[in-house]
């Protein structure tokens, strides 16, 4: 398994300060603010995305202040987005411990998740880079919109891989992409050179995603969610869908019957997965994955030669090996 500490060695110090600047965007004045925002920092994950915005502008020369402000509230931003996603899906648990909306409560998690959003696109601003913002305001909306795609996905029991695509695209990769993008915008690279790290981004944000639901098919307490928590809430991930799609219609009709009647019981979620595994979704997935990856490392490999483009090689091969 790769050590996250050797991906972070070109810009270890970047990668410090923009931790103690993550700190000080979530402090405030206000009590209940600051109780809440503790859970945030208990439950906090491995900046992945902070990591790409200062990785890349390595990569593409230099980072700058301006890089590290835009680690910070790309971070804000996704953490945002998790305590607002987190009351649309009632999910109590994240990473194994409890989430805010089960600490507290929907109106709390909301109001947090309002908050930091706000630090987020404060902290934006202060760049003084109009594309910068420009960048932030569509993702904000992409990030929306993928969110109502895949409600709309689970209640239209809409069952095909391009629309899962879609969801994802504008959930999760978009993020990603502004990650990459923004870290080669501060550090003052070509409009080509911001293009391919846009595009590496997006890409990997595919793979970041199919990994994620790849752990919903297996029991694994290091993820932090119970095994089979999509499908419980009728999102049809890319596993399911493939064993869907390529399955003859007297064999998948019970398993469509699940879906449509929304009839998810612990027996229900536990069939629908071993379907899933048994038809090779799974195993179609990691393919998927992999050939996304490679895509990925092509376009990484186009940036100059240095520490931080080997290391954006190394993160690439992090993502889709992680085990949480």
């Amino acid at each position: 398994m790769i050590d996250k500490r050797d991906i972070e060695k070109p810009v270890s110090e970047e990668f410090g300060i923009f931790r103690e600047k993550f700190a000080e965007a979530l402090y405030s004045e206000i009590a209940t603010i600051r109780k809440a925002i503790e859970t945030v920092y208990h439950s906090n994950g491995k900046h992945i995305r902070p990591l790409l915005v200062l990785l890349t502008a390595k990569a593409c020369g230099r980072v700058t202040p301006d890089s590290i402000h835009a680690a910070v509230f790309l971070e804000l931003l996704h953490t945002a987005s998790l305590l607002h996603d987190d009351v649309v899906d009632d999910t109590r648990q994240r990473r194994g411990l409890p989430s805010m909306n089960a600490l507290f409560d929907n109106r709390v998690a909301v109001l947090i998740g309002d908050f930091i959003l706000s630090e987020a696109l404060v902290r934006a601003t202060q760049t003084g880079q109009v594309q910068i913002v420009s960048i932030i305001a569509s993702l904000s909306r992409q990030m929306a919109e993928g969110e109502i795609k895949q409600l709309e996905n689970a209640q239209e029991q809409i069952l095909e891989e391009k629309d899962y695509l879609i969801a994802i695209e504008k959930k999760t990769s978009m993020l990603l992409s502004a990650c990459t993008e923004i870290g080669a915008v501060t550090a003052r690279a070509t409009p080509s050179m911001q293009e391919s790290c846009r595009e590496f981004g997006r890409l990997l944000g595919y793979c970041f995603q199919i990994r994620d639901d790849i752990f919903d098919y297996f029991d694994d307490p290091v993820v932090g969610k119970p095994s089979g928590n999509d499908i419980r809430e009728g999102k049809v991930t890319l596993p399911l869908l493939y064993a869907l799609e390529s399955t003859d219609e007297p064999t998948k009709a019970p398993y469509l019957k699940m879906i449509r009647e929304r009839d998810f019981s612990p027996e229900n979620v536990a069939a629908l997965i071993s379907f899933a595994k048994e038809r090779g979704g799974v195993e179609y997935a990691m393919s998927r994955m992999a050939y996304y990856k490679e895509k990925v490392a092509d376009i990484i490999r186009s940036l100059p030669d240095n520490d931080a483009r080997e290391s954006l090689l190394l993160l690439a091969d992090y993502v889709i090996e992680r085990k949480k």
